[in-house]
């Protein structure tokens, strides 16, 4: 898959998850992994870029002695992830023509 398409589906998911609820990295990667082939080392530069823009935020909680990482979706990350939702609407659109559906 082209680099920038999968960096533009690789956000989508990310936010589309947080929007559901909060999670800590592992998880999250878990269940990105899922649907896309992708990795730790390939998520977490995603998620500080996400951060970075905005879209997301984090809080640490104490799980099990130790302190874990949560991240959650913001006001402009919803905003955002809204904003994809026509794009990949018809990104579906062109995939379901191109292989027959």
């Amino acid at each position: 898959m082209d680099a920038q398409m999968k960096k533009g589906l690789l956000d989508a998911c990310v936010l589309s998850i947080l929007s559901r609820e909060d999670t800590y990295g592992y998880k999250l990667t878990q269940e990105v992994s899922e649907i896309m082939d992708t990795s730790e080392s390939a998520l977490y530069p995603v998620l500080r870029r996400l951060e970075s823009q905005g879209l997301l935020e984090t809080y640490s909680l104490e799980y099990s002695g130790r302190l874990r990482k949560y991240y959650r979706i913001t006001a402009a990350g919803i905003t955002r992830l809204a904003e994809y939702i026509p794009d990949l609407k018809h990104l579906k659109t062109v995939i379901d023509y191109i292989i027959g559906g």
